[in-house]
């Protein structure tokens, strides 16, 4: 059983324009949305608000457009929310067509456990891609199980799926394994503590040799 999610989307002309009408679209549950690419004039539309709302939580999401009966794919290329309350006000669709090559910047996402006292520095969130616009990876996945300290995982040393094209620069730095730095502090401050206590000893051990003469 597919627990991919449906992307057709039926989507409504609007000719009406301005923060009011786009408030009372918002409050009949839907999303004002904008359409453009492909050399063609933006063309405004309304989405179903609770649909969309589900489908845009995937980093770049294609949505199938039904526009009264003509199909339209698109790319889901922003999405404005109200900074307080993280409602969609907004959303910008980029024109795209089967079998045709885009660029976008896809999650990355660790797996497993690096070796023990470590821990993972993921200096990389996202890596450039060029993919089909009909089968873009929801994530790239990098296995850290068992790496060692100072271990690092370079664009260079992902596993891209197939048909992917790597366009960030090779050298870029995803993943770095590394010792917790109060754990070096730790180690810094015992290794203090012990010097301080072998030099008192050894003090303590001239002191007493001199009494014995």
């Amino acid at each position: 059983m597919s627990t991919e999610p449906d992307t057709k989307v039926r989507a409504e002309f609007r000719e009406s324009f301005g923060k009011g009408f786009a408030r009372r679209l918002r409050a009949a549950g839907k999303i004002p949305a904008v359409i453009y690419g492909h050399g063609t004039d933006p063309v405004h539309v309304a989405l179903p608000g609770h649909q969309v709302s589900l489908l845009v939580r995937r980093a770049n999401a294609v949505l199938e457009l039904d526009l009264d009966g003509m199909e339209q794919l698109t790319l889901v290329k922003d999405v404005q929310k109200d900074p307080v309350h993280q409602i969609i006000e907004h959303i910008d669709l980029l024109v795209v067509k089967k079998g045709e090559k885009i660029q976008v910047d896809v999650p990355v996402v660790v797996l497993g456990e690096p070796a023990a006292g470590t821990i993972v520095n993921l200096d990389a969130t996202s890596v450039a891609l060029e993919v089909e616009a009909t089968h873009i990876p929801e994530h790239i996945e990098v296995d850290v199980e068992g790496l060692e300290e100072g271990t690092h995982v370079t664009a260079a040393d992902l596993k891209l799926p197939k048909g992917a094209t790597l366009v960030a620069e090779p050298e870029l730095l995803v993943v770095a394994i590394a010792i917790p730095a109060a754990a070096i502090a730790a180690e810094e401050e015992i290794a203090e503590a012990d010097a301080e206590v072998a030099a008192e000893q050894s003090e303590a051990s001239e002191e007493a040799a001199e009494a014995a003469e």
